[in-house]
């Protein structure tokens, strides 16, 4: 007997090990913000003693947008509409919410039939930097936070404001540091340490120059690999990776249940791949 229900947080901190396990690297301490953004976002498939054998997020941001992620069914159970029913289970929390994904491009002819049409793609750049301090970089402050997350949003195309209250107000591994020009925020990226090395996300700028600034400075604050999603329509910002030496690795394929906003912003590096 399967059965499928809301998750706890303790279960999300298992289900980030899964997302481990598969290779998708996520950071030492997500799970308290990704749970803040929508405690009754995350869902899992239980088996008759009550052991989660598969999960799923569907986050609320907003009245009108949620995003899916973390979907994932254990490799002993795979093959026997488990995932697909809990799936069916958890879209239910989005209501008439226009629903975002990041999912792998192999997968795109299944999403479509549940609705989601593509909207672009994103790249993954990893590799080794090396930093530069920069004076006119520092960390975030209290007061900063709606103004990064009003930028996020522009850049994005979608607000989510519990989420990255959340993500902003920083933990043990996450940090975000802002860059001032002319003593207004030109642009903001979080950094936080991951299974190995870090991820950069989000990050906004008004230009590339800006962009270097902060992940050059960013790199002087973790050891190891540095990993930016970049979406297609920031072509500039992939450029700069590719400057760096950051390669090009797996794509996701951005796609929408719904309204498909518009990610336009030419120097913007997504916050995470689960919740958008």
């Amino acid at each position: 007997m399967i059965e499928y229900r809301t998750a706890t947080l303790p279960e999300l901190k298992l289900i980030l090990d899964w997302a481990g396990d598969e290779g998708w690297n996520p950071g030492l301490d997500d799970a308290e913000a990704f749970f803040a953004a929508d405690p009754d976002g995350f869902f899992v498939a239980v088996d008759r003693d009550d052991t989660p054998i598969a999960a799923i997020s569907v986050v609320n941001h907003t009245p009108d947008f949620a995003f899916l992620g973390l979907y994932i069914v254990r490799p002993a159970y795979r093959g026997r509409g488990i995932g697909f029913g809990l799936w069916a289970h958890a879209m239910q929390h989005a209501k008439h919410r226009t629903v975002g994904l990041d999912g792998v491009e192999a997968q795109q002819q299944n999403y479509r039939a549940s609705g989601f049409l593509h909207a672009g793609g994103t790249t993954r750049f990893t590799g080794h930097l090396t930093g530069q301090h920069d004076p006119n970089i520092r960390r975030i402050r209290s007061g900063d936070i709606p103004a990064l997350i009003r930028m996020e949003a522009e850049a994005s195309g979608v607000a989510k404001p519990t989420y990255l209250q959340a993500w902003f107000s920083g933990a043990s591994t996450r940090t975000t540091i802002v860059l001032e020009d002319k003593g207004a925020v030109g642009g903001f990226c979080t950094v936080r340490s991951c299974r190995s090395g870090a991820k950069i996300g989000p990050l906004v700028a008004a230009d590339t120059e800006m962009a270097d600034r902060l992940i050059a400075h960013a790199a002087t604050t973790f050891d190891g690999p540095v990993t930016l999603d970049v979406p297609e329509t920031s072509a500039g910002l992939a450029d700069l990776c590719e400057r760096f030496g950051l390669e090009a690795g797996f794509k996701t394929a951005r796609m929408y249940r719904g309204s498909s906003p518009a990610r336009n912003h030419p120097t913007y590096a997504v916050t995470s791949l689960e919740l958008g």
